[in-house]
């Protein structure tokens, strides 16, 4: 893993991942919902299923998985699902250095004509992180339609998105 001082988004490739990207994709995913925890509810699932689920998207149709790298090590992950943005993770350590608000300029530019997604209402910085990338909030649930079962809140990003009132 490079070094915090080290990783600065000039240092960073962005590229479509591969499937020989996917275990060191879930290893990423698997330890930045870890460190997310309490903001985000821990995963439901093994860590095998995981891995096998992450495998899978590279075969679904409409799906893309991104990667960010820095001396060929990823560092961010982003995978959409049409016009959903299903995950976007920063390994542990190097968020706030600009990983993250550069794989969701790729997503903006990849869905030009908008983008949604849900947030868990518990995980306040990345509510503000995507307000700050002009996502709105279009609704709240009480979560009883996540598997995690915890209030959530649906955002959206584009030019005709008013925002919940």
């Amino acid at each position: 893993m490079p070094s915090e001082e080290g990783t600065a988004v000039a240092d960073l490739t962005l590229r479509p991942a591969e499937p020989d990207d996917a275990e060191a994709l879930s290893t990423l995913l698997l330890d930045a919902r870890e460190a997310a925890y309490p903001s985000m509810p821990r995963l439901l699932h093994p860590p095998d299923d995981v891995r096998h689920w992450l495998r899978s998207r590279f075969d679904a149709d409409g799906v893309e998985v991104w990667l960010a790298e820095s001396d060929a090590v990823p560092v961010g992950v982003l995978l959409l699902e049409n016009a959903w943005l299903h995950s976007l993770y920063v390994a542990p350590g190097l968020t706030g250095r600009g990983i993250g608000a550069l794989l969701l300029d790729l997503a903006k530019s990849l869905r030009p004509d908008g983008l949604g997604l849900w947030v868990f209402e518990s995980n306040v910085g990345a509510q503000r992180f995507y307000r700050r990338h002009g996502f709105r909030v279009m609704r709240r649930t009480d979560g009883s339609e996540n598997e995690e079962r915890q209030p959530d809140i649906e955002m959206a990003w584009n030019d005709d998105v008013e925002e919940e009132r």
